[in-house]
């Protein structure tokens, strides 16, 4: 696919998100489904698990949304997706960025009647970086709508000021409560469902609160695939190491490794690994 088009790059900074209803190429999701599955079935298929497994086949409560971070680093077809160039590319022109790093990906699936997920801002999770921020493409790989626990957006709110970290990410007993005690004195919450056919993608800002309710279907799921980039000039804040991820930096140094954090796209430029890495997946 082309673009983004100008009126997309319009629509992206004014509401701190995009909706584009094809992404994905038809032909290509029955077997990223068929890969995404067997990933949570602890079927590792390079032999690594991801960096983190929040989902247990026959332990999980069955009705948890069901989560992988790294995925890419198990299965290299679900990387040829998450490390794309077509991502990679497509946000770096979206918002801007002298070049696009990714910085995780995430593997999401909520099931029939399956509980929601925190309305928050993915940057309010970045102190370990300097400076905090992301640009996340979000795909679909089920039909989704708004009552089958779809990702939801609240307009605008990238140009709010910056919250702190609250409440319970997993199954939170009021997904809105967080938006709800951060939002200015004055302002309406505009809340938008992200609605598209399997293969559909959204992107959003680093600060836009997002988060998506209970699933309210018992005969529909919602799978996606979810990469989370930051800008190419992001370093290490060593004053705020990470639990997980601080793991990949390198003693004395705050450059991100490419091994681990490599460039989607930097005016053409890709990390090198991952051509050779990808070449079983969709698409390079």
């Amino acid at each position: 696919m082309g673009g983004p088009t100008s009126g997309q790059i319009e629509s992206y900074r004014r509401d701190g998100f995009l909706i584009v209803e094809r992404f994905l190429e038809p032909a290509d999701l029955e077997r990223i489904r068929e890969h995404f599955m067997s990933a949570f079935e602890h079927e590792w298929e390079t032999g690594l698990a991801p960096d983190e497994v929040n989902y247990v086949p026959g332990v999980t409560a069955s009705d948890l949304t069901r989560q992988l971070c790294n995925v890419r680093k198990a299965d290299r077809v679900l990387a040829g997706v998450t490390l794309s160039r077509q991502v990679g590319e497509f946000a770096t022109r979206l918002a801007a960025l002298p070049g696009a790093r990714l910085a995780q990906d995430d593997a999401i699936w909520k099931p029939p009647s399956g509980k929601a997920l925190l309305c928050h801002q993915d940057a309010a999770y970045l102190d370990h970086l300097d400076s905090p921020n992301m640009t996340t493409c979000w795909i679909a790989l089920d039909d989704t709508a708004a009552d089958t626990g779809t990702i939801y957006y609240v307009r605008g709110s990238h140009r709010w000021p910056h919250a702190r970290l609250a409440g319970t990410f997993h199954a939170p007993d009021d997904w809105l409560g967080h938006v709800r005690s951060s939002v200015p004195d004055g302002v309406e919450l505009e809340l938008v469902p992200i609605e598209v056919p399997a293969g559909g993608a959204a992107f959003h800002d680093g600060w836009t609160f997002h988060g998506s309710p209970p699933n309210e279907r018992a005969d529909a799921q919602r799978r996606s695939i979810i990469s989370h980039m930051i800008s190419t000039d992001t370093r290490w804040n060593p004053e705020h190491p990470h639990p997980i991820y601080s793991r990949y930096c390198r003693p004395g140094e705050t450059e991100l490794d490419e091994a681990f954090f490599p460039v989607l796209w930097r005016d053409g430029y890709r990390t090198q690994w991952l051509s050779e890495y990808t070449s079983v997946g969709v698409p390079a």
